[in-house]
């Protein structure tokens, strides 16, 4: 089969570009030398090496059978950078296993470029970060389906990194760069004269997406069938064969003790039927005491290995003293953590398609639709949710010592109470659980005020039964 005559002109071209790098010595065999690389400081010799990869693993491409794209994302029309965001270039993905929120960048739905005013790309990155910036969160980039059609230019990119001031890089604890290639490495070093070195160590290649799970909850994250089956192709090179099944190891059963990770029924059958569970009670009595005027509370993360440290005395029966960390924001991760690690979502997944819909409800009746859906709740999962949004109400009411308004705490409570049965939550989801929580603290007395008030820690629902027929 003849190749077209445009193929046969670039591979002209990049012919004369190698040749240019081999007498160079920049290029040895068709393989980039990093050692090299990283004494050439000519920008444009970069940039044109850049572009020679990146054609390279174009070719690398056309000679398996191109994916179909996933298609553009459902998004309102309405969206102020719905010409933007209708190709789910960006993605809000919840948390990751540490509280910290998650944001995704996939190239692989990046319109070619005549079909995308860049600029506007830069403003939606912005305006979608903004909601985020305050507080802890992670970006990952899928790299897989950046093509010569659809990349923006390395001087957008200059542009781009310019216009995130300090406010954007101080709260960016990890950026995953998933699947990286040459070109990758290429584009770090033209730009490693403008990066400091702090922001430098944030950055941390991922060559298969297996390694994401040790820190991401990769069962909610967003990754484009494309990059699972760039990922499949990737792993059966390496091996010399098919990938072989991802093997999950058969599930352990909990301790009797277990306090993350199972459900609230396990919880209270295993707590003399108390209501609400001890992670939840606990830490909230101490944020009550010490936290609720904490600048930033539920938005700072803390370190991985006290996270975990906690978790284990917590599932293992023992006493936890927060006190002894010397950090309020202790005791607010975990408490994001359990709602998080929660086998359904503490507003169950039932609800989840009647949360999307309340965009469609009038505004002024939205308090009294939100309050027909947690009142259609399970009991014991009301209960809990109630003596949760009562304290975060309190929370709110210290918003200007503390800085968490309702709008905020939404932000950070919303993905942590509701998500789908299967998948992540996509961007335009956000909207319309952001809008549900925020009503739910800002009017919790309308919505929840009309059932009792919120359980003491250690009640049973017989005696909260009890409680209610002595009124």
């Amino acid at each position: 089969m003849r190749r077209p005559f445009r193929l046969v002109c670039r591979k002209f071209w990049i012919s004369c570009i190698l040749l240019k790098f081999l007498r160079l010595g920049f290029v040895s065999g068709l393989k980039l030398d990093l050692n090299f690389l990283a004494g050439m400081t000519n920008p444009s010799d970069l940039e044109q090496l850049a572009e020679i990869e990146l054609q390279k693993e174009e070719e690398e491409d056309e000679e398996e059978q191109r994916a179909v794209p996933d298609g553009p994302s459902r998004t309102d029309p309405s969206h102020p950078y719905y010409d933007v965001a209708r190709h789910g270039i960006i993605q809000v993905s919840g948390d990751d296993n540490y509280g910290r929120k998650l944001i995704v960048f996939s190239s692989c739905c990046l319109p070619p470029s005549h079909q995308l005013n860049h600029r506007r790309l830069l403003e939606y990155l912005k305006f979608t970060l903004d909601q985020y910036v305050e507080m802890d969160y992670i970006l990952v980039y899928f790299h897989y389906g950046l093509r010569s059609s659809n990349k923006p230019s390395l001087g957008w990119l200059r542009e781009a990194y310019g216009e995130f001031d300090r406010k954007y890089k101080k709260n960016l604890k990890t950026l995953y760069v998933v699947h990286p290639t040459n070109f990758i490495r290429i584009a770090w070093n033209i730009f490693k004269p403008l990066i400091s070195h702090k922001f430098g160590k944030k950055l941390k290649y991922v060559n298969y997406l297996a390694e994401l799970r040790e820190h991401l909850n990769y069962d909610q994250l967003f990754i484009p069938a494309d990059v699972l089956r760039h990922d499949e192709k990737l792993r059966a090179a390496q091996k010399g064969g098919p990938p072989p099944p991802v093997k999950t190891p058969p599930p352990r059963p909990p301790l009797p003790t277990q306090q993350f990770g199972v459900s609230l029924q396990y919880i209270r059958e295993k707590n003399r039927e108390a209501i609400i569970p001890p992670v939840i009670a606990q830490t909230v009595a101490y944020l009550k005491e010490k936290g609720l005027r904490t600048e930033g509370i539920f938005r700072r993360s803390v370190r991985v290995q006290t996270i975990k440290e906690v978790q284990k005395l917590y599932n293992q029966g023992k006493p936890v003293n927060f006190d002894l960390y010397h950090d309020v924001h202790v005791a607010a991760v975990i408490l994001k953590t359990f709602l998080r690690e929660l086998p359904e979502p503490l507003l169950t997944f039932r609800v989840y398609s009647q949360v999307l819909e309340l965009l469609g409800v009038e505004s002024s009746l939205r308090a009294t639709r939100c309050k027909q859906i947690v009142e259609s709740l399970p009991e014991h999962n009301f209960i809990v949710l109630k003596f949760l949004l009562c304290f975060l109400n309190m929370v709110s009411q210290e918003s200007l010592s503390n800085k968490m308004s309702a709008s905020n705490l939404a932000c950070v409570f919303g993905v942590n109470l509701v998500w789908p049965r299967h998948g992540s939550i996509s961007l335009s989801a956000l909207t319309p659980i952001n809008i549900f929580t925020e009503i739910l603290v800002e009017h919790f007395a309308a919505v929840f005020g009309s059932r009792c008030p919120p359980a003491q820690a250690g009640w049973t629902l017989k005696e909260r039964h009890h409680q209610e027929t002595k009124a």
